[in-house]
């Protein structure tokens, strides 16, 4: 190959091709016509010496010279576009961008409801996408560019994706104003005789891992609901005797409608934090919004803002 000849342009291509497995998809992300990709497609056969992807019943598929060329491209390109987004400056208040955020309903809540409130006064021309958390596919997702920020367990991810700790989160209990079994010093007994919620993400289970260590203390509990959304459930709660273990920041500001106490046993919490792709980690821009989130998540975490949420 001349690389003297070689169009920086036509890797781009390989690069989307090689994801999209798909002439007219990879065209679409790339704002060209079909007919224009076609014939980089073409241009890059010659280069390579290699057919690099042959049709297939659904789309293209990659040869195994193409499968080897993925990765050395993809760093080769990923690292081109960090040097160049490296020296550009970034000015919130004039930048137009597009991020898009995958996470749980209730960090949709907890921490991307005010960071793009945030977002509004400090960088009005960006936009946020926000997408829910498919584990399987996030990396794919965030390779190919759907995905720019998962906020998420940060031990779940990949290796070969970038984590940063953002807060330790842990459960507590909650049920209405006045509810009329529900005080400091209930007893476990007590407890796993409530009407209880449970949020199930897969849908349709009435029992989670904390039924196994209810089970060792000798008890179970009085599980009627079983609600596909956390954000569901401080609603039906106030509205009802039923009661529900909650991440703590989902009602932060809810003490209004709410009784929020801690469980009457011990219940381990979870970690929260960032996920990115390599290839975001050099965008100016990108790093400015991950700081955003720090800054908001240290802003939520300090006694100022615990007992003055406002």
């Amino acid at each position: 190959m001349d690389t003297k000849r070689l169009d920086l342009n036509l890797l781009v291509t390989l690069e989307t091709l090689l994801i999209e497995r798909n002439v007219t998809k990879a065209a679409a992300r790339l704002n060209l016509s079909q007919p224009a990709v076609s014939a980089q497609l073409n241009r890059l056969r010659r280069e390579f010496d290699d057919p690099l992807l042959i049709p297939a019943q659904r789309g293209m598929t990659p040869t195994v010279k193409a499968m080897e060329l993925l990765d050395p491209l993809r760093q080769a390109l990923d690292q081109v576009r960090a040097t160049v987004a490296s020296h550009r400056n970034f000015d919130p208040a004039k930048a137009n961008l597009t991020f898009a955020i995958a996470c749980t309903d209730y960090l949709q809540a907890a921490v991307v409801k005010p960071l793009v409130v945030e977002l509004r006064t400090r960088a009005p021309g960006v936009r946020v996408a926000i997408r829910n958390l498919d584990m399987p596919q996030l990396e794919a997702q965030m390779a190919r560019g759907d995905v720019d920020l998962a906020l998420m367990t940060p031990q779940a991810a990949s290796p070969s994706l970038r984590t940063r700790h953002l807060f330790d989160e842990r459960y507590v209990l909650i049920g209405r104003r006045k509810h009329p079994r529900l005080r400091d010093g209930i007893t476990v007994a007590e407890f796993a005789e409530l009407e209880q919620v449970i949020v199930s993400l897969d849908g349709g289970s009435f029992v989670t891992p904390l039924d196994s260590a209810l089970a060792a203390l000798g008890h179970k509990r009085n599980v009627v609901l079983s609600a596909a959304s956390f954000l569901f459930v401080p609603e039906i709660v106030s509205h009802s005797d039923f009661v529900a273990l909650v991440p703590e920041r989902l009602v932060r500001d809810s003490a209004d409608q709410l009784e929020v106490m801690d469980c009457p046993f011990p219940v381990e919490g979870f970690a929260v934090g960032m996920v990115w792709h390599e290839r975001n980690h050099g965008h100016v821009g990108q790093r400015w919004i991950r700081e955003a989130v720090v800054s908001l998540v240290a802003h939520q975490s300090s006694p100022q803002a615990r007992n003055n949420p406002d």
